[in-house]
């Protein structure tokens, strides 16, 4: 996304001054296309008072102690839910072989990446998305690993692509996946951890509904109409864009794959069944796909989550390697993009090269939307700083016992902060343990220390005449 040019210097007359030498003048800069390298950054704005840049590259962010506390909660749920289901932690360089991610499907990911060659002539990319990186860690550890898996992740992914409200050009993403189970016990298992999840930070499923697919049912569709498997993952990318693009450019989009009119016109017919029952309608009660798709149903009442599913045969996702159960969870308001998704992946293996498939199912969960729903709904809790103690010396002669102090109070698994500027007023003291939001006030005076006592205050109790004996008192230091 380029910047706005500045406009010319203009005399009084309106236009702009000829250059002093016409044969020493630098030609403009061509206009960039959409898509090209470009400085994703505000730098200059502050170059002129000589201060670096201090706003990060666009569609990046910095994450200062609040958001930090924001971020370790939200991931704290992430790690919690994925102990809960007992799934093992994995992770994986951040930087990749861009050949992982050379597909030929036509998918958005493949000119969104941030890749290039680097000093030793390898063509690398900044990882977009973790599951080829899972992928390549099961044919690295081939018989070593015994299946089924169970692992999950929260790695920092990267895609240059437009920003909006929920979209950065990266972002964290928590990924679950189950390698080696061909039941669709997989998908149900994984949807009830997502729906865990939503229930742990208070939403219901009147916030958020999941729709549920399987690649299949267009599969089934489009196979006797001469669309074969290396012409049907196209399409899945083309139709994945319906909520991006208008149905005239889908169209197009379709045409240039070369699907007959009557082809696009039944693609269209199937992306309109809404129920299971008008899937039957059209594959019958004995199909296969409708078989797994009800089981799904069975499973999810089974796990209390039944009424947070629906079916939509337009959800198909946008990743050519998805080969059965697909699904997408939505804010119910409309308001914001997909805020998680993912379904089977069984042939993504033998594309890098393994001998016989092995089944996988899986989900991207990203930071940004959740984190805006959550906002918008008022669900986030206040994230204060926690500080148990802060310890004050009233004169620097008993700083060496200030540190004392502070270090049994953490080995007693407290956490301390400890005044550390001279000559500071107790006005100022109290006044940063309350921006600290400190618990206590751990006091070291030379009359208390004599007896090898400190002062106590609790800083969060309610300065009430009940509270004047418990609020402040003497310890000895053994005692704390």
């Amino acid at each position: 996304m380029s910047e706005k040019q500045p406009e010319p210097e203009k005399q009084e007359n309106g236009k702009a001054p000829p250059p002093k030498d016409l044969t020493k003048a630098k030609p403009a800069p061509a206009k960039k296309k959409k898509g090209e390298n470009v400085n994703t950054s505000s730098r200059g704005r502050k170059a002129k008072k000589g201060m670096i840049e201090t706003e990060p590259v666009i569609g990046t962010r910095d994450f200062f102690p609040e958001d930090m506390r924001l971020r370790n909660w939200l991931f704290g749920h992430f790690q919690e839910v994925s102990r809960l289901f007992s799934f093992q932690n994995y992770d994986a360089p951040i930087l990749e072989s861009e050949e992982l991610y050379k597909r030929k499907a036509g998918e958005e990911i493949t000119n969104q990446m941030y890749n290039f060659e680097d000093k030793d002539k390898c063509l690398v990319t900044l990882r977009p998305e973790m599951t080829p990186s899972l992928a390549r860690m099961i044919l690295k550890a081939g018989n070593k690993l015994l299946l089924p898996l169970r692992w999950y992740s929260i790695p920092q992914c990267w895609r240059f692509e437009d920003t909006s409200r929920g979209r950065r050009r990266e972002h964290y993403q928590w990924n679950m996946d189950v390698v080696g189970v061909t039941s669709v016990s997989a998908e149900a298992e994984l949807l009830a951890a997502i729906t865990t999840f939503f229930k742990r930070v208070g939403l219901k499923s009147t916030d958020i509904g999941i729709k549920i697919n399987s690649r299949k049912v267009l599969q089934h569709v489009l196979e006797p109409l001469g669309v074969n498997a290396e012409k049907f993952a196209p399409v899945c990318v083309v139709v994945d864009k319906l909520d991006k693009l208008t149905p005239e450019e889908v169209n197009n989009q379709l045409l240039k794959l070369e699907l007959k009119p009557e082809v696009i016109s039944k693609i269209t017919e199937t992306l309109s069944i809404k129920s299971l029952d008008g899937l039957a309608a059209v594959l019958g009660e004995s199909s296969p796909v409708l078989k797994e798709l009800r089981e799904l149903w069975t499973l999810a009442e089974s796990y209390d989550y039944k009424d947070w599913i629906t079916f939509d045969a337009s959800v198909v996702r946008g990743l050519a390697y998805y080969t059965g159960i697909v699904f997408e969870a939505f804010d119910r308001r409309g308001l914001l993009r997909a805020i998680c998704g993912g379904g089977r992946y069984d042939k993504l293996l033998t594309l890098y090269g393994s001998k016989q498939e092995i089944p996988c199912a899986g989900f991207g969960f990203g930071d940004c939307v959740i984190v805006e729903l959550l906002k918008d709904l008022k669900l986030l809790p206040t994230f204060k700083p926690q500080v148990d103690d802060i310890v004050i010396t009233f004169s620097e002669d008993l700083r060496s016992v200030a540190c004392i102090v502070a270090t049994k109070l953490r080995q007693k698994g407290r956490t301390v902060d400890i005044q550390l500027i001279p000559g500071k007023k107790m006005k100022w003291c109290f006044a940063y343990a309350d921006r600290i939001g400190a618990d206590r006030a751990i006091f070291i005076a030379p009359d208390e220390w004599a007896s090898k006592k400190v002062r106590v205050k609790l800083l969060r109790l309610a300065d009430v005449e009940e509270n004047k004996d418990k609020k402040e008192f003497d310890v000895l230091f053994d005692d704390l």
